[in-house]
Parts: structure tokens; C-alpha cells; sequence
């Protein structure tokens, strides 16, 4: 286990010590959760996922919660279809990205528009506002109850292809993280791309895209460095926010007392650690990458750091405000548009077109 996880992983344990709700744990009863959690391989679950579930919160509990762990690419399950399996009670918890679900709620697409928070703390306002509309689309269409929702750092670009600004990306073959994203780049002139994130070393390498958009230290973990020279740091494709729930009728059937221990809990060892360090990690990713700083999660690579400028904020915000959102609009429906326009929107200073 990496040094930094050893540590919060032991400032959780110390922490539940004295946590109101920890004296409750001789009162629970005993149950066993079947868990999926994200990308093994990625930071989110290494450094958070797997630590919670596998140490923290069984300890919390004095052991009545067993916890039987796995992530969805161990199952060999695609990440679009986590919630589905969720809703049909294949096990009893899940995470993933919530915009690998879009093609089942379009209207969950809005919890995570890029450009609209550049830093971690207006990230987290914006889900914070988000997280009633949230609620209701997992309950409606996933059969679900909403335990957490936790960042991966801003989605930025890697092309193995020379680029200087954003419109160079005009014509190149651009992986997109997200439907919004892809949208945005297609309105940018380039060729959106739809491949998993497990293609995309082999993709890059061979030419069949020119770049991909993924958080900076998944690209690190994931070795996107080894097949990309160029790393542009507009966060392009938001926040890619990882929904943790679990199945409706799991959580209904836990007593209130459990309830409220594991929201208790997911929130103070789980959710709130991966957010605090969310923006210190960008910076870190940067570094691992480009060499430009120190790497604390090992060897730096060499990529060419393209910083954006106004410009080119600019040119992206505008073509978010003039296609991306009224094109989700048209797909989620007016009465989505107009919630998102009263929650997100008032936090992000950002309003959806409406006819």
C-alpha cells in the first residue's frame, strides 16, 4: 500500500474512534455487503475505495459488516452496465462513473459538465447542488439509493500528436470521457471517439486516435505517458464523478441504526477524503507526467506540459454554452434543464438555454 493511503487509512481508524456514531457499533446487526467498486487499477480505488471497504469500515462496525470487494473490470463487467446489474440486485453496492450510464439517463449527463469548476471546492459545491437530482435518477431508474459521489481530478487531453492550443485538436481522431465532452470536441472540429478506457494505450500508439481525455493520474496509472507526448491541462471533460449506491431493496432492508452508521461513515472515511485531496492530486498528476515538480507517486515521465490560455477557455466555455448544454437539454427534457438551471446552475454561474 502506498505510503499516503497507509497514512489516511490509520487517520480513519483513528478518527472512527471518536466519530458520535461509533458507540452505536456494538448495537449493529450483522451483515454481509457484496461491493463493486471502480477501475482497480485507477488512484480512486486504490487510494480510497479499497481502503474503506476493506479495512475502515469493517473496523468501524467491531466486524458485524463483512465486505466482499471486487471492481467492475475484475468482474469483467463494462462500466455502463454496473448500475443496471445494481438495479437487478447482483450485488448490493456499486460504483462508476456516472457519465458511463448516459445512454440510460441522459439526464445524469448534467451532473458533471466540464469547465463549469476548475477547482476542487467549486466541484464539490456543484455536486453538493446536484445531489438531490441525483437521488431521485438513480431511485427512478437504477432502483438505487445514493451513498456517495467522489472525483477523479479534471479530465484533461493527451495526444501523441503535436498541439499548442485547442484548436489544434481541429481534425484529429479525440477520444472524449463523457457524452458532453465528445460533443463539445465534435463542435470543436475534431473526430470524437468512442473506445474504452482500457483501449486507449494501444489506440494512441497505433494512430487509430490521435488523443484521449482522461484524469491526469489515470493517465499516469494507466501508462497513457508511454503512447502520448502532449498533455494539455483544459479540463475538457470535467470532474468524471464515480456514484457509489446501493440497491433499494438492500438498503431498506438495513435497520435505521445500520443506515445511518454507513452513511455516516462513507461520508467521513470515504467521500470527504477523496475530495480533500483532489486538487493537490491534479498538481501531483502534472508533475508525474511532465517532470515539471516532484512525483510522489514514483517516476516522472517527460510529456510536453501545453498550459491553456484565455483564448482557449474561452472558445471551449462558449461552445458549452452555445451546443453542448442545449444539445443535453433537448436529450434529459425542458423540466431537467430548468432544475439543473436553479441547483448546479446557480452555484457555477451558468445557465442552460431554454426555448
Amino acid at each position: 500500500m502506498h505510503r499516503s493511503t497507509k497514512t489516511l487509512v490509520s487517520a480513519s481508524l483513528c478518527a472512527l474512534l471518536f466519530s458520535p456514531l461509533a458507540s452505536q457499533a456494538d448495537e449493529l446487526e450483522s451483515i454481509t455487503l457484496s461491493v463493486v467498486g471502480s477501475w482497480s487499477g485507477l488512484p480512486l480505488h486504490r487510494q480510497f475505495e479499497a481502503p474503506f471497504w476493506g479495512e475502515i469500515l469493517p473496523e468501524a462496525s467491531n466486524h458485524a459488516i463483512t465486505v466482499n470487494l471486487t471492481t467492475f473490470d475484475q468482474m469483467g463487467v463494462a462500466g455502463s452496465d454496473v448500475y443496471r446489474l445494481l438495479n437487478q440486485g447482483v450485488f448490493d453496492i456499486g460504483m462508476t462513473v456516472a457519465d458511463y450510464t448516459v445512454s440510460d439517463a441522459p439526464e445524469l449527463e448534467a451532473l458533471d459538465v466540464p469547465l463549469v469548476a476548475t477547482e476542487a471546492d467549486q466541484a464539490r459545491r456543484m455536486v453538493d447542488a446536484a445531489r438531490p437530482m441525483v437521488a431521485d435518477i438513480m431511485r427512478d431508474t437504477f432502483g438505487s439509493h445514493v451513498l456517495a459521489i467522489a472525483p477523479y481530478p479534471p479530465q484533461v487531453v493527451f495526444c501523441n500528436a503535436a498541439i499548442s492550443n485547442l484548436e489544434d485538436l481541429r481534425g484529429l481522431k479525440v477520444r472524449g470521457s463523457g457524452r458532453m465532452t465528445t460533443k463539445l470536441l465534435e463542435a470543436l472540429g475534431a473526430e470524437g471517439v468512442n473506445l474504452a478506457f482500457s483501449e486507449i494505450p494501444g489506440a494512441l500508439e497505433r494512430g487509430v486516435i490521435d488523443c484521449a481525455i482522461t484524469g491526469a493520474g489515470s493517465g499516469y496509472s494507466a501508462g497513457w505517458w508511454e503512447s502520448s507526448t502532449h498533455l494539455m491541462t483544459l479540463p475538457l471533460g470535467g470532474w468524471d464523478s464515480v456514484v457509489t449506491a446501493i440497491n433499494l431493496d438492500r438498503w431498506n432492508s438495513l435497520s435505521p441504526t445500520m443506515q445511518a452508521f454507513l452513511q455516516e461513515q462513507i461520508t467521513t472515511h470515504f467521500e470527504n477524503p477523496a475530495w480533500a485531496v483532489a486538487q493537490d492530486a491534479l498538481v501531483n498528476d502534472i508533475a508525474c507526467l511532465t517532470g515539471n515538480g516532484d512525483c510522489p507517486a514514483g517516476d516522472s515521465a517527460a510529456m510536453i506540459l501545453v498550459e491553456p490560455s484565455t483564448e482557449d477557455f474561452e472558445l471551449a466555455k462558449q461552445v458549452l454554452l452555445d451546443t453542448v448544454l442545449p444539445d443535453w437539454a433537448a436529450r434529459a427534457g425542458g423540466d431537467w434543464a430548468e432544475r439543473w438551471n436553479n441547483s448546479v446552475g446557480q452555484v457555477v454561474g451558468v445557465q442552460v438555454p431554454l426555448d
